[in-house]
């Protein structure tokens, strides 16, 4: 497991006609940082069955691990005062939160560990780190590729790490969860958040959103995505630009990595506008 941190861009296919790249990044192997992550857990592992009072020289097998991914900018990180190396301003984060460890018995799903504070900086491992703008599709889709290759190589395979002095396999679960809304549209290939498509869940526009504040359900899905990203990029049906627009409903480049849907930011403030508003009619406009 000794690999260390490698250049973030190992596992990046480049072709005679690609630019240099000159993106600073650095980041661990999807793999070891995953076993990284279980081996911190090996004591809350072990004390996890022998509360469920589980023979552990047995349970060897049949571990299921779920994994919430999280990719954010940090924003400007430029040096302000200091002659160091002169690096690009913008940075990227990607991390990743063991969430939980179940463990498949005859009787079921069995709890082994469960994270008590998944949203806090402590429980999240950073995976890669890139001096990129996040508003920089291309870069970022290159630089997060070889990433998201192992992240899919890991879904049809089992890691064995040794827990507790026995070999014990691993079976992870990917949650794409810890993302901004500019993100997420980054990651399914959406346009910026000015487009008409005001939702990354679902296919309404602005002026529909604005009529129908409470029916909400989520239509958007990654295979989705790419179906419509192929239809932008070949028009099959020879459309103008702006029925091929409303054909693939906001995707306008390739989504490239899974997103996980949640309630949004965006939903948030439309379901707590709708429920303020009829307050206010109470209230103010003693509306009875």
């Amino acid at each position: 497991c000794n690999v260390g941190i490698i250049n973030g861009l190992s596992g990046w296919t480049s072709s005679l006609d690609d630019a240099p790249a000159d993106t600073i990044t650095r980041r661990f192997r999807y793999d070891i940082a995953l076993v990284s992550a279980l081996k911190d857990l090996e004591e809350d592992i072990m004390e996890g069955l022998r509360d469920t009072s589980l023979d552990d020289s047995v349970c060897t097998s049949g571990f299921s691990v779920m994994i919430k991914e999280s990719c954010d900018g940090m924003g400007d990180v430029s040096e302000k005062h200091g002659g160091g190396p002169a690096v690009p301003e913008k940075a990227v984060r990607f991390s990743f939160t063991v969430m939980s460890v179940t463990l498949v018995t005859d009787e079921g799903e069995v709890a082994i560990f469960t994270e008590p504070k998944p949203n806090s900086e402590l429980s999240c491992k950073p995976l890669c780190l890139m001096f990129v703008d996040e508003s920089d599709h291309e870069t970022l889709t290159g630089v997060l590729g070889p990433i998201v290759a192992e992240r899919n190589a890991m879904k049809e395979s089992r890691l064995i790490v040794s827990i507790g002095g026995l070999a014990r396999s691993f079976r992870f679960h990917f949650r794409g969860t810890g993302y901004d809304e500019k993100m997420v549209r980054e990651m399914e290939g959406l346009e910026a958040s000015g487009s008409t498509y005001v939702c990354t869940l679902c296919d309404t526009t602005r002026s529909e959103a604005s009529q129908n504040m409470v029916l909400h359900s989520i239509t958007r899905n990654h295979d989705e995505n790419l179906e419509r990203y192929e239809i932008w990029r070949k028009n099959p049906y020879s459309e103008s630009m702006d029925e091929l627009r409303d054909r693939v409903k906001g995707v306008s480049a390739k989504p490239f990595m899974e997103t996980q849907p949640t309630l949004d930011a965006l939903h948030c403030d439309i379901g707590n506008a709708t429920e303020f508003y009829k307050i206010f009619q109470d209230e103010i406009g003693e509306v009875i």
